[in-house]
This record gives structure tokens, sequence and C-alpha cells, in this order.
């Protein structure tokens, strides 16, 4: 069979380095979100014709080579266009992390953690119109473990599953000339939209103030915090928020101040004036006003099971659609009682005008279940 894989990360990867050891299957071209992806790094070792979409939600007719007998899907959120499925003989194929009808969406291993579901499974589906609603080609089921997340049950069962059963439905297809199908039953249909829990966006009120950054390194004494705040007192500022340490002997610290326009000069004057006190003070000057129309701030929180890799995909995405990073903080916490990590990140951006809030939202949230954690998106009230 000669086949076409949409995909990405480490799911298309897998599939792909898998079956195309196995006798009968050959791949006629690969279809990646970007140069540095897994996937595309993979077809590229291997020789294989590599297609980048320039939308990372659509397939067009030109990245499927002719001769292609069948198009597999492996972890892609991206819509194959009826121009792509015209050219596969068979048409197209994907795998769904849950028991279609139920759970279909972004979000399926997610909800059937919540949902408390005792079984799960794994669904070969056409590619067709709809949201994962077309015709089934092959299904499997597991039991969900006590206690287990939705990364932990993807990696153990749902991942593996989703390998073996588009293996066999290939070798179906090479033996009859036909992809099964049969019909899925609308009334156990159930959605499986992003969580609204762990990633908050809220675009920032315009302000009369001007944001002062201060860094302060020196030899730690008693006092240092002190006078700083005596200082943003005198002058109206808030202490908005800072980061401090001591490190072999020596204070750091990081602190970013809220001030009235009319005293930031003055405030500005007065943090400088602790050089004399042996400290070493740079004040840096950030003025809302001047932010152009065309940049949007944001604020962004992202909560999930510690993971390699949250930070780099994280980035990556930003960086990608020139969203800028004006400030970040992450941490990791563990639980007492499990012992499991949590990862968490604080950041707040400057996004592109032309880039809706909304559809922020969509890629993070998509982004968040390529990365198998429990994240979604909820917007936050602007301070008032």
């Amino acid at each position: 069979m000669k086949c076409a894989l949409v995909g990405s990360r480490y799911f298309g990867a897998l599939v792909f380095e898998t079956l195309r050891k196995e006798e009968g299957i050959e791949f006629t071209s690969i279809v990646a979100p970007s140069e540095d992806d897994r996937l595309a790094q993979a077809a590229r070792a291997a020789g294989v014709p590599l297609h980048i979409m320039e939308n990372p939600r659509f397939v067009p007719g030109e990245a499927i080579a002719e001769g292609t007998d069948v198009i597999l899907a492996a972890h892609t959120h991206a819509r194959v266009s009826d121009e792509a499925l015209a050219r596969a003989r068979l048409g197209g194929i994907g795998y769904h992390p849950s028991l279609l009808p139920r759970h279909r969406g972004i979000a399926a291993v997610e909800w059937t953690i919540l949902e408390g579901d005792p079984i799960a499974g794994g669904s070969i589906y056409h590619l067709a119109d709809g949201w994962d609603a077309g015709a089934i080609a092959a299904q499997d089921w597991c039991f969900v473990e006590k206690g287990e997340s939705a990364r932990e049950l993807w990696e153990r069962a749902l991942a593996p599953m989703g390998l073996k059963l588009l293996s066999q439905v290939i070798h179906y297809a090479a033996e009859h000339n036909a992809l099964p199908a049969f019909e899925q039953d609308q009334r156990f249909a159930t959605k499986a939209p992003m969580i609204r829990r762990s990633v908050v966006l809220a675009e920032e009120v315009e302000s009369n103030t001007v944001a002062l950054i201060v860094s302060i390194v020196g030899t730690d004494r008693h006092g240092i915090v002190r006078s700083l705040a005596e200082r943003a007192e005198r002058y109206g500022a808030n202490w908005a928020a800072s980061r401090m340490t001591r490190l072999a002997g020596e204070f750091a610290g990081m602190v970013h101040f809220e001030v009235p326009r009319e005293n930031a000069e003055a405030l500005t004057n007065a943090l400088r004036s602790l050089d004399s006190s042996g400290l070493q003070v740079v004040v840096a000057k950030s003025d809302g006003a001047n932010l152009s129309d065309s940049i949007k701030s944001v604020e962004l929180e992202l909560v999930g099971d510690d993971r390699v890799g949250i930070v780099s995909s994280l980035t990556k995405m930003l960086a990608e659609r020139n969203i800028s990073i004006e400030s970040i903080h992450t941490e990791i916490v563990r639980s007492g009682v499990s012992g499991k990590q949590t990862f968490k990140i604080g950041a707040h951006l400057l996004v592109p005008g032309k880039l809706s809030i909304d559809e922020l939202r969509q890629e993070l949230g998509a982004l968040a279940h390529e990365m198998t954690v429990d994240i979604a998106l909820g917007e936050k009230p602007a301070a008032a």
C-alpha cells in the first residue's frame, strides 16, 4: 500500500518509523506543520518527499503525491481537503483516542479521565465532513487505571493502540483493496471540547502609569527591601512584581514598579541614589502609552503535569506567530501526596493586533492537547 502521512510530533513520527518497516507499506509523501517538527525530521532522514503546510489547519491537494492509495492522519489538527482526499485511491483514515462516537473533539483523552470512564479506547475513522464523524474502520478498548492521568493513559495504552490499529487497517486494505467501514451510532455521540481550567488570557487595560524595572545587586544586609519600598511609597508607586534572592552572600533582585507618569523621573533618581550605599542599581523605563495600537498586551497562565519540552513548545509556537514575551516566570510544584510534579508558567505577552485573542486561544489549546496535558483556555477579567 502506498500511503501519505499527515501528522506531527511524537505520534506522527512513531507511526511513520514503524509502518515504513512493515512489508507491503510504502510512503509516497509526508505532510508536517513545520520544518523542525519531529515527523518532518524523520521524513528527511528517510528520504521521503516532505510537504510543509503553509496553513497548519489545512492540507491542500498538492501535498499528496500522485499514486497514493490511502492517507493516514496521525496527531494532526489540520483538515484534509477534498482535493487531497481525491488524490488517494481509497480516501483517508485517522486515529482518534476514544471509542467514537464518544468524546468527539480535541480533548478526548482528557474527557475520558474527567468523566470517570472505566474503559477507554481508540478508533480508526474515515476522514470526512464533520468533527470525528466519519465511518469507523476499526476500534479497540482498554481499562483506565485508578488515578491515571490523561498523559499516562495516552502513553501507556492509547498511543500503542493507535499504532496497532492503523497497521491492521492498512494491511486489511492491501488484502481486500478496500477500507472497512461501519457508521457511527449517533445516539452515543458526546463532545470533548477544550477544558476550561488552566490557561488564562486577558487583555490588559490601558493605564496612566509608567513601568519601572529595577535591578539591584550588592552585599546582602538588612534594610535593602525597606529602602526600595519607602521610595516607592513616597512617589505613589505600586510594587507590581519582584524576584529577590541571596546568592553567595550577595543580594540580587528585580522589581517592577508602576508609578504615576508625573512621578516616574523623580522615583528613578531616588532609586539610582542607592548607588551611594554600595548597591548597583539599574532602572529601565517602559512607557505603556508608547505601545503601538497594533500590539495587544496579554497575560498567560499555564498549569500542567511536569514534562520535558513544555517551555520549548510554547515559546516556539509564540515565536512563529510573532508574539513577544515581555516576561515569563516558571516553577515546579511537587505534590506531597502523590509525588507528582506540576509545572506552572506565568507570562506577559505582546501580541500582534492582527492575531485575535480567540485565535490565540485556539492555537494554545491545540498545543496543550498535543503535549497531552490537562489544559484549556478561559478569559480572565481585566483588572479594574
